[in-house]
């Protein structure tokens, strides 16, 4: 068998208009993508993601066959004695050599890790490599680079203006619709003791034949990985197929688009998706275009099916946040994945795996169990779930950075690197040391009582920081204020939050002290003894 081109296709650029087919020719040219065991273990992968990402692979290769194309399409074996490909590297290295190409042609692999290990092959191989740029991004690399040149810290906001402008995205000439870029002010409401009601459950996407199929093959090759314990493939609904994430979209702005940005941020007892729109897979795989969501949900703003505030907030973001912390990513590693600027060192809890304490009884924090439990039932959780639950605990317990980036990266569906890492280390941990954030975003248990009503079914007191009913995550805000006070007491941006510490005094000071070191203690103890 001979090849012109090899075209190599990895599980997060399902995009059919990708730059790799460029003038491709099927009658000369083979699309290489492999199922590889390595791919789900090295970080141990919720079982959703990994279906998630096989069968999207599987419509894929089925649809370009469809479309004409030859594709060496390479399927895990169901059972691991049967596996004597367990790498992409060691796939790749036996397609070249089966196929003999005049030319290796990517579109460059979303991780720093695989970049660099599949170009190894590929050289090794002798082969000639082009890589060419992922035009599924807005904002390519070389842009960023020249945007981040020369500054101290990177923001956010500056970027997202910056791209508005540049792509008149809710733009009336030179001036932002409404008079404001960013309508946040109006972004974080809270639900009243009612709740938010009934709300129409987004659009689910039942497994057909071959989601089924694969979701028996995770079961077979990946029976212990986290979902196992709380039944998640039985409850398998993501869009698999670009036709699916199109029908996500409209069924978002129609449904509840108009409240997104209100309620963006509020969190409701069982209740995980509210007005969220559960896109972020469908773009991360590549099945929708993040123009397509743009420019919808700006029609949807013109034409009055959206608020502007529900509108700005949602476009910021895919425009901002999505483009930026790709750009970070880029720019950034791979040092940037080895920051620490905190020093922590302690280990993630196990129950952020397990769902559950050491002795098999739930997590006593009442948000932490719904955040953890509907996380490993759904491999979901929205955006305030992540950073001011997960999140902001492992930050006030101190957990090491690297280790909380490897438990996001292997329990969402939508995880992929280059989004995750920078939303890990940079915002949610602070481990780059204030490149990402201006600040680390710390909050006592009082935050989540005022987005949630998590704190109603739960037996600790936000408003307490020591005591037998102290909320842990109020001992923990409070130490780890004492413990940075030299670090953020005179920062422009934390003064105000530290110059509490001031009045706290020495004796108060170390029962917090005293009372944090327990609660890390304790769940010292309580990793070690699930090994």
């Amino acid at each position: 068998m001979t090849a012109r081109h090899l075209l190599v296709v990895l599980g997060d650029q399902l995009n059919p208009d990708s730059a790799l087919f460029d003038g491709a020719d099927p009658s000369c040219d083979v699309i290489w993508m492999a199922e590889v065991a390595n791919e789900a273990c090295h970080v141990w992968s919720h079982q959703s993601r990994i279906a998630l990402f096989l069968s999207a692979m599987r419509h894929f290769a089925a649809d370009r066959r469809v479309d004409g194309w030859r594709v060496d399409y390479r399927e895990l074996p169901a059972t691991a004695e049967d596996d004597n490909l367990p790498t992409l590297e060691a796939a790749l290295a036996q397609a070249i050599e089966r196929w003999t190409p005049q030319r290796v042609i990517w579109v460059c692999p979303g991780e720093y890790r695989l970049r660099d290990a599949l170009a190894a092959v590929v050289s090794e191989a002798g082969v000639p490599l082009e890589a060419r740029g992922d035009r599924h991004f807005l904002v390519d690399d070389a842009w960023f680079a020249d945007w981040a040149a020369g500054r101290k810290t990177l923001r956010m906001e500056h970027f997202y203006r910056a791209q508005r402008c540049r792509f008149a995205v809710l733009m009336d000439g030179d001036e932002p619709v409404g008079g404001k870029f960013n309508f946040d002010a109006a972004n974080r409401q809270s639900f009243d003791a009612r709740g938010p009601g009934l709300m129409p459950e987004p659009a689910r996407f039942p497994p057909d034949r071959v989601t089924r199929e694969v979701i028996d093959l995770v079961q077979a090759r990946f029976l212990d990985h986290p979902g196992q314990d709380h039944d998640a493939l039985s409850r398998f609904d993501w869009p698999v197929t670009p036709a699916q994430g199109e029908q996500a979209l409209v069924d978002f702005i129609e449904q509840r688009g108009h409240a997104f940005g209100a309620y963006q941020d509020a969190m409701w007892t069982d209740a995980p998706w509210l007005y969220h729109s559960r896109l972020s897979a469908a773009l991360n795989l590549k099945l929708i275009d993040p123009r397509r969501v743009i420019e919808a949900v700006e029609s949807a703003w013109r034409d009055g099916r959206m608020p502007l505030a529900a509108a700005e907030g949602f476009i910021r973001q895919v425009l901002g946040w999505r483009e930026f912390v790709r750009g970070l990513y880029w720019w950034g590693m791979p040092d940037y994945a080895r920051g620490n600027a905190l020093e922590a060192d302690e280990p993630l809890p196990t129950f952020y795996w397990r769902g559950r304490m050491a002795d098999g009884e739930p997590i006593p924090m009442s948000c932490l169990d719904q955040a953890i439990g509907q996380t490993l039932r759904l491999g979901y959780a929205h955006h305030i779930q992540r950073l001011m639950v997960t999140g902001l605990f492992a930050q006030l317990l101190g957990v090491r950075p690297q280790a909380v980036h490897e438990w996001y990266l292997a329990v969402y569906v939508d995880a992929v690197e280059w989004v995750e890492l920078p939303n890990v280390l940079g915002m949610s941990q602070y481990a780059d040391g204030g490149v990402m954030a201006s600040k680390p975003y710390v909050a006592s248990g009082r935050y989540i009582q005022r987005m949630s009503n998590y704190c109603a079914h739960c037996r600790f007191d936000p408003g307490e920081a020591v005591g037998e009913s102290a909320c842990p995550f109020t001992t923990l805000y409070w130490d780890f204020l004492l413990r940075h006070r030299e670090r953020f007491a005179r920062h422009p941006r934390t003064a105000l939050q530290w110059k509490h510490v001031e009045r706290i005094d020495a004796e108060r000071a170390a029962v917090i002290g005293e009372q944090a070191e327990s609660w890390r203690e304790a769940l010292r103890a309580s990793s070690r003894g699930e090994g």
